[in-house]
Parts: C-alpha cells; sequence; structure tokens
C-alpha cells in the first residue's frame, strides 16, 4: 500500500471529487477510475486515470475536469496519465457511487464472487441468465428481482437496458466488467 502525503491527499480528494460527465451522479473517485495524484516538483502535480475502457469517449473530458479541478485548487501544472493496468472493473466503484446509480435508477453491477474474467455469452437477448437465481439483478425503482434483459447495450456501451416484470419500468443496468 502507498502512503500519501497529506498534499497528495489533499490533492487525491479535488481531483475525485469531479463528476463523472457520463453519470454526474458519481464522483470519479466513486466510480474508481481516479488511480493516484504525484506531486511533482513544486508546483506539478500527475495524476493516474483509468477509464472504464479503453475506447472510452469521456477519457479526454474526464482529463479536461481533473485539470480545471486542480488549477482552480491552485496547482499549477497537471499531467493526466492514461494507465490501463491493472484494468479498471466494476468491482472498482465504491459502495457509495453504488449506493448513488440505484438511486439515480440504474441498476449497479453486481458484485462479483471470483477475481478473475467474466464469461460473456452472445446469442437472443431474452436468454436465461443462469447466474441470476442466486444474484439477480433487482430493479432500481421498485426493488423487484423479477426483470428481464432487453438488449445488451444502452446508452453508454458500459450499460445493458433491462425492464422489470413487476413494475414494467425500463431501466439501465450497469454491466459487470
Amino acid at each position: 500500500m502507498v502512503t500519501l502525503t497529506p498534499l497528495e491527499a489533499e490533492l487525491l480528494a479535488v481531483a475525485g471529487s469531479v463528476p463523472d460527465p457520463e453519470l454526474p451522479v458519481l464522483t470519479l473517485e466513486e466510480l474508481g477510475v481516479l488511480r493516484a495524484v504525484h506531486v511533482r516538483g513544486t508546483d506539478a502535480v500527475e495524476v493516474e486515470l483509468t477509464p472504464t475502457y479503453t475506447g472510452c469517449p469521456a477519457l479526454e473530458t474526464m482529463s479536461a475536469d481533473i485539470e480545471r479541478a486542480l488549477h482552480e485548487h491552485g496547482v499549477r501544472e497537471v499531467t493526466v496519465r492514461t494507465v490501463l493496468s491493472p484494468a479498471w472493473s466494476t468491482d472498482d466503484i465504491s459502495p457509495e457511487g453504488r449506493r448513488k446509480l440505484r438511486e439515480f435508477g440504474i441498476a449497479p453491477p453486481r458484485v462479483r464472487q471470483d477475481a478473475g474474467p467474466v464469461a460473456v455469452a452472445l446469442g437472443p437477448t431474452r436468454t436465461a441468465e443462469p447466474d441470476l437465481a442466486s444474484d439477480p439483478v433487482r430493479c432500481p425503482h421498485c426493488g423487484s428481482a423479477d426483470t428481464e434483459l432487453l438488449t445488451r447495450f444502452s446508452s453508454t456501451a458500459c450499460k445493458a437496458l433491462r425492464r422489470c416484470l413487476s413494475c414494467r419500468e425500463p431501466f439501465d443496468h450497469f454491466k459487470e466488467l
């Protein structure tokens, strides 16, 4: 575990408070994409940021927003570096981030019990999902576990579109990665 200086902890909190451009209900810290802040010299900072996936179109906006927040905090030189290893995972979303997603109407990703790769099965969209019996995707509106997958892709590549069979409301589900 890396020990932060008080200044690095302060700057990490500033950078971490920046809202995600695609999910503004979450901060970059809650989403788990902010990896580190390193003080480089008297007035320079390097920020490590891991995108949710390598083609994430919001990465440029996240970087600019972090730079702006740190400049406003008095840091003159800010460098945001993209770090792809270790890769981001939905396991990196904080408990607070999961709570906020649910309150915003997006079913948060399920917590994986194993740390291995996630199997992806391709086929018709209304297929039985074997792991749902033990850990169902719950409707963020009514809490029902009786939901169905409508399409594996929704408003962003990170989300799937589902429908609750109890309250009939459609909702996004942040896919497990």
